[in-house]
């Protein structure tokens, strides 16, 4: 089944990079040994990312209604081309990469565009591999990822701040499906809006973001770090929220004892976003196989937080330790930048995703 696209839709363009605003990033504070740059600009509203297999990055956006690929024709570790590849999507926040193909997935559907690298002018109509998620737009942007098993995962935010949905049991979901859109099903339940999440890269289990509900005050709930080692775990939402704090609509149904509790408790309302585990050989050892957390800051508390890169160190397979690792994003109260993903290169390095500056950073470290 093939998409038609509107004649918006087939609007194809690059522009050079480099050329758009300069960045404070001098404010950006880093441990010592560590150095942030840019890689590119021009990227509005830069959100998820992936790599193709010839080394072309890919981000998606949520409210551009944009797909990018972004190439670095001479390895120098800064893109020289930033190319439009679908326009008038909706909300296509989620990108993956599989088997030479483009996964991209809107609100409600996610499309396959085939041989997706040799075509970057020339994009492909998308294959509508699965068109049957919910429509919802509140929490309905999706972050995407193929897991160790082959399959796509897909997240179904809750449509609410905080609602029980018993009309659709996908919602405040993590579902999977194989990569033709066949055999969906529910992975985790009880997660309120998952927009990041990786594999141990031994134990090859989940883990994932978890962004907590609003309105409860300025330091509850926590957002979370959760861990999901096999399928059918349920993480609370919506009767109960960071582990022990009761819903104070639904928490009379159902006690915190019953569900998962987070393997560790984020900032309040810091939006906990992209996560992956470090697996690049860049960095010193200590940070082998610990996970960096993208924070998109806060926008509903008296005093804002997050607007920055915290780390999450593990011992044994569990969360053992929570610490900034970037910040400077945010100046007093007021943020220049918010980051949204976090991407490990070959080298080593760390791309990071900012849809408030329409920019991708690379991390890199050096003796």
């Amino acid at each position: 089944m093939f998409l038609l696209f509107s004649l918006l839709g087939l609007v194809f363009f690059s522009v050079p990079a480099g050329e758009a605003q300069e960045l404070p990033l001098h404010t950006i504070k880093l441990p010592p040994g560590f150095r942030i740059s840019l890689y590119a600009d021009n990227v509005p509203n830069a959100r998820s990312m992936t790599l193709g297999d010839r080394g072309t990055l890919f981000v998606g956006t949520r409210s551009a209604g944009n797909v990018y690929a972004i190439v670095d024709h001479d390895r120098d570790n800064r893109a020289d081309e930033v190319i439009t590849i679908a326009r008038g999507l909706n909300m296509p926040n989620g990108v993956a990469f599989r088997d030479g193909a483009l996964y991209v997935a809107e609100v409600h559907r996610v499309l396959r565009y085939d041989d997706i690298e040799a075509r970057l002018h020339d994009p492909p109509s998308p294959v509508v591999i699965n068109d049957q998620f919910p429509r919802d737009r509140h929490h309905g942007w999706k972050f995407i990822r193929f897991g160790p098993d082959g399959r796509l995962y897909v997240p179904v935010g809750a449509p609410c701040n905080v609602c029980l949905r018993e009309d659709d049991p996908r919602y405040a979901t993590i579902t999977r499906m194989s990569p033709d859109g066949s055999g969906l099903e529910i992975f985790a339940r009880g997660v309120r809006n998952s927009v990041g999440f990786d594999w141990h890269p031994v134990t090859h289990e989940l883990w994932f973001t978890d962004n907590g509900r609003d309105w409860l005050g300025d330091d509850r709930p926590p957002d979370e770090l959760n861990h999901a080692p096999r399928p059918g775990l349920h993480f609370g939402f919506p009767f109960c929220h960071g582990g022990d704090i009761p819903d104070p609509e639904f928490g009379k149904e159902r006690s915190c004892a019953d569900f998962t509790p987070p393997a560790m408790k984020l900032g309040p309302h810091v939006a906990a976003l992209g996560m992956r585990f470090y697996t690049g050989a860049m960095f010193p050892a200590g940070y082998r196989h610990q996970i960096f957390i993208a924070e998109h800051g806060s926008w509903n508390r008296s005093v804002p937080i997050g607007y920055r890169v915290t780390l999450v160190r593990l011992h044994n397979n569990r969360a053992v330790q929570y610490e900034v690792f970037a910040q400077g994003w945010l100046q007093g109260e007021q943020a220049w930048g918010r980051p949204v993903d976090l991407l490990v290169m070959p080298d080593g390095a760390l791309l990071l995703s900012d849809d408030r500056a329409n920019a991708i950073y690379r991390i890199s470290y050096q003796d």
